[in-house]
């Protein structure tokens, strides 16, 4: 087990400089991370320009929100650092053709996540400074917070720097993101980039939505109403994680009856047992050893195939069929594209 040193939380008070002040920053796309960017950087005073491809249909929506939209080659062109908040799976081949040409030496290259730069998908000029603010929650939580005067926390990093200045320019930009009012945490493209694959693969998405499938199939399978076995094993889901995400796993133990902590206690570690451990190693080797990052970047260059029969498959599931219908009648939940 490798060792690890706590790293200070830094805020505000600790950012004593505005890399920012003057300069010009592109943001390039306008999705999830990227609309937040844009947005809080302008409410913060930061001269801002958005870069989208020709014809995105987000152009108008950036357009709409009073910010400069220019072709992403252009905005990489006038502006001193630039912010990659494009896919994964799209930011080599925008890098190649449309931000490699038009940088200066001496400019950022920011990231909100290191896949590109860790598995070598994009290597910048020797120059550049390569640094990542990776703000942990979605976009739209991010501008939330950043409204709020709150902030979401966020991870930095410096992979390459060119100007003696990069990590002044991290912080300045955090700072300008909001994220420094909730604290930031210093690390590594490849620390981030491995931990984040992990989380995602073996909990937050992969785990939680195979576990929720496989307790809905037994109930099912048993005889159960459909409708009590979604209830039970992906509704209530909520109310869980709500209370872990207040107060951790003790919490929520408290708030719930003895009889559920209890079988939390007995029953949690069956399911989840040395097997299942053994599994999530075998994960972790794998983003580790750059196995899921070549089987992700092979399954785009070859249109995805096997990415769509899985998603289709999941669409099909009859858990899927009944949260719909039981979902029509919750008119308090926010609606979403079905």
């Amino acid at each position: 087990m490798g060792a690890h040193v706590d790293s200070k939380v830094l805020y505000e008070s600790d950012i004593t400089s505005d890399e920012l002040e003057g300069k010009k920053v592109a943001v390039l796309g306008y999705g999830s991370q990227g609309h937040a960017h844009a947005l809080n950087l302008r409410d913060s005073g930061v001269d801002v320009v958005v870069g989208l491809r020709p014809g995105s249909s987000s152009r108008e929506r950036a357009e709409d929100a009073d910010l400069v939209v220019l072709d992403t080659d252009e905005a990489v062109a006038v502006s001193d650092a630039t912010m990659i908040a494009l896919p994964d799976q799209t930011q080599a081949e925008a890098f190649d053709t449309q931000i490699r040409p038009n940088l200066k030496a001496g400019q950022a290259l920011m990231f909100a996540h290191g896949f590109n730069i860790h598995y070598g998908q994009i290597i910048p000029p020797p120059e550049i400074d390569v640094v990542m603010v990776a703000p942990k929650g979605p976009g739209h939580i991010v501008r939330d917070m950043f409204e709020q005067e709150v902030g979401v926390p966020a991870l930095i990093a410096v992979e390459q720097d060119a100007s003696g200045r990069a990590r002044e320019v991290a912080l300045s930009y955090a700072k300008a993101l909001g994220a420094a009012k909730a604290g930031l945490i210093e690390t590594t493209f490849k620390d981030e980039t491995e931990t984040d694959l992990f989380g995602e693969q073996s909990v937050l998405c992969g785990g939680t939505t195979a576990l929720i499938k496989a307790a809905f199939d037994t109930l099912v399978e048993a005889g159960y109403d459909p409708r009590l076995a979604y209830f039970e094993c992906l509704h209530e889901l909520k109310l869980i994680v709500d209370l872990i995400y207040q107060g951790g796993l003790t919490y929520m133990r408290h708030s719930v009856s003895d009889t559920a902590e209890y079988g939390d206690l007995v029953s949690g570690p069956r399911v989840v047992n040395e097997n299942s451990r053994q599994v999530m190693r075998q994960i972790l080797t794998e983003i580790q050893d750059g196995t899921f990052a070549r089987n992700w970047i092979l399954e785009n260059q070859a249109g995805r195939p096997a990415y769509n029969a899985l998603r289709n498959a999941d669409l099909n599931h009859e858990l899927e069929r009944v949260g719909s219908d039981l979902r029509s009648m919750m008119d308090w939940l926010p609606k979403t594209r079905e």
